[in-house]
């Protein structure tokens, strides 16, 4: 079993689990973890220590919002020092729905496909008058 975490710059990460949340419920199992203005490095890495702590020790999927942005870059470190840790960067919603899905179902997760297979251009999809 592993855990979520969705951090960001600002406070995208904890809208972006409310959104989820209206489709699936709350969903305690979901963590945030903004990175805000008035915070630096370790303040931001005092609460990813926490999250480590309250999940006691789980597998982690991270997404984080930004590739190379201090979200990221931090949570790299970790990866760097053979934590178990997948880490995405490109959140988006269809990321965290395709992480409860496999869940709930017991299917493999396939975070980037999932992620990337909503991105069109609905202008060519529409009919034209």
């Amino acid at each position: 079993m592993s855990k979520l975490v969705l951090t960001s710059h600002g406070r995208f990460c904890e809208e972006l689990k409310k959104s989820v949340e209206l489709i699936f419920g709350e969903q305690p199992e979901i963590y945030t973890l903004p990175l805000l203005p008035e915070e630096g490095e370790a303040d931001y890495i005092k609460k990813f220590e926490a999250i480590k702590a309250e999940t006691n020790g789980e597998k982690l999927i991270v997404l984080a919002d930004l590739m190379g942005g201090t979200p990221a870059n931090q949570i790299s470190k970790y990866v760097m020092n053979g934590e178990d840790i997948d880490l995405y960067t490109g959140m988006n919603m269809p990321m965290c729905i395709s992480y409860l899905n496999a869940q709930m179902t017991g299917q493999p997760l396939n975070l980037i496909n999932d992620a990337t297979a909503g991105v069109k251009l609905l202008n060519d999809m529409l009919p034209k008058n």
